[in-house]
């Protein structure tokens, strides 16, 4: 895995991920992983309850609600019996650092 997800499952987070990468910052056009928006996916097997941490480019992108909604969708559909919470931080605060390199790649950088 070439993104700095923290999670406590590693199994479950690569399942996570295969869906996320479908999840797109429309201004950016590129996904939510590669562009290192997610930041942790914890998984409480007994309770079926996920925990995604995630954030934004800028607390301000007009695009917040529709890729925080897109992110929830997604992980609901893999994850369709689970109970899913999506939580927005900008701490610490994104920049282009955490692209991936094939987020990199896609961006021309």
């Amino acid at each position: 895995m070439s993104v700095n997800v923290i999670t406590n499952n590693n199994e479950r987070c690569e399942f996570a991920l295969e869906g996320l990468y479908e999840v797109y910052d429309p201004e950016v056009g590129l996904n939510v992983v590669d562009l290192g928006l997610i930041y942790q996916l914890d998984f409480d097997e007994s309770e079926k309850k996920l925990d995604c941490t995630m954030t934004l480019t800028t607390q301000f992108c007009p695009m917040g609600e529709a890729i925080t909604g897109d992110t929830t969708r997604s992980l609901s559909g893999s994850f369709p019996d689970w109970q899913i919470n999506v939580n927005l931080t900008f701490d610490p605060p994104w920049d282009y650092t955490k692209i991936s390199p094939e987020g990199n790649k896609f961006l021309g950088r």
